[in-house]
């Protein structure tokens, strides 16, 4: 039996390949971006006590009321934004399948979707289950920012959605807010609308994250996507979220009904209580990975590798080529085998494969032991290559 063309059209994520690769290998595992370490301990108590209080059926398909609430609470405190729980957020199964229902319920084949490059390898295939056409905007390394001029160049008549991804996987790049508005005046002249892609929002080391939808003229037209994934260090959980207006917030959730039904119910109840933590929480998780950010440029800079330090998030898009000639596959794959540190091949974030041949991505969202041992690794890596 032969499979659809659109499913021709693309690969199994390479990003959890790389995990499959450490495995076999015994290599430490810095490819796939999921923590190593606990998650909150009042949400793990919150969650077995759901299930144990039998809040084990069906939520209501687009999210329990509680959750629902939180969502929009938070973003009324952190950033003045009022959001109706009841018409405009839908939890989902992740922020991945936020942003596949998004892309399904609003975009029609033929339909021309800008995404800055390198971008988080979903983007492309949710791109093509929904008939639309992918147009990439380089982003400008070593510093990763937009191109004015590109940025312009790429919208058309045809371009019916923007992906904005700040703080950015796989750079580590948080937009200014001069990029920002940038994005947001040629939206409002050509009629477009924002996709979010958030889950990263509270892991900033330099600047702030600016949600798109707080600017003049982009709350009608922005769908605001993110997850607890990161924040809260529970990516086996799969809650995310959509915030819309409510006729957009209509059609995402007809198809998320179809996709998934909904959320697990018992971990809802419980990722309500994970958005009540105060200010400290989501403070102290900013310090807390800027130590690992640290910890792991130092011992890159040593080994040899080239990067810009990120702003956010907890990657590093790392330049090899001081070290090899191999392509980008072949060097993470050695790397797995040879120097016992699993990264992922920059060609996962490129549509373009040869712009992205001397990259590798890094992940330290782990333990600081997990990071010691890959440094102690890496420190033999010119010895090796």
């Amino acid at each position: 039996m032969r499979p659809s063309q659109r499913a021709s059209t693309f690969t199994e994520s390479v990003i959890r390949e790389m995990t499959r690769v450490a495995r076999a290998h015994g290599a430490i595992n810095l490819a796939q971006g999921f923590p190593d370490f606990a998650m909150p301990e009042p949400m793990k108590e919150a969650a077995c006590a759901a299930i144990r209080g039998d809040i084990n059926q069906y939520a209501i398909t687009w999210g329990s009321p509680v959750l629902r609430l939180a969502i929009a609470e938070k973003y009324r405190r952190m950033y003045e934004m009022e959001v109706d729980p009841e018409r405009e957020v839908t939890v989902t199964c992740g922020g991945t399948e936020a942003m596949a229902a998004a892309f399904l319920a609003l975009i029609d084949p033929g339909d021309e979707v800008i995404i800055p490059e390198p971008f988080y390898e979903n983007y492309g295939p949710d791109g093509i289950l929904a008939g639309a056409r992918p147009v990439f905007v380089p982003l400008d390394p070593p510093s990763w920012t937009l191109n004015p001029e590109r940025l312009r160049k790429a919208f058309t008549p045809r371009t019916r959605a923007f992906v904005l991804n700040s703080p950015h996987n796989p750079t580590g790049r948080v937009f200014t807010r001069d990029e920002i508005s940038l994005i947001a005046s040629l939206c409002i002249e050509h009629d477009v609308m924002v996709l979010t892609d958030d889950p990263y929002e509270y892991i900033t080391y330099a600047g702030k994250h600016h949600p798109i939808a707080t600017w003049p003229g982009m709350r009608e037209r922005t769908v605001t996507i993110s997850s607890l994934s990161k924040t809260f260090s529970c990516t086996g959980w799969r809650l995310g979220y959509a915030i819309a207006p409510p006729a957009t917030t209509d059609a995402i959730r007809k198809v998320h009904d179809f996709l998934t039904v909904g959320a697990p119910a018992p971990l809802q109840a419980a990722a309500a209580v994970g958005y009540a933590f105060d200010a400290e929480y989501f403070n102290h998780l900013a310090r807390d990975y800027r130590l690992r950010r640290d910890l792991i440029s130092q011992s890159l800079s040593a080994a040899g590798f080239k990067f810009t330090v990120p702003e956010g998030a907890y990657y590093i898009l790392a330049d090899f080529s001081e070290l090899s000639d191999m392509g980008d596959v072949d060097f993470a794959t050695w790397l797995t085998r040879e120097g016992g540190v699993a990264t992922v091949p920059g060609s996962s974030f490129y549509h373009d494969r040869p712009n992205a041949s001397r990259y590798i991505r890094f992940a330290f969202c782990k333990k600081r032991e997990t990071l010691e041992a890959a440094a102690e690794r890496l420190a033999n890596l010119r010895a090796l290559v």
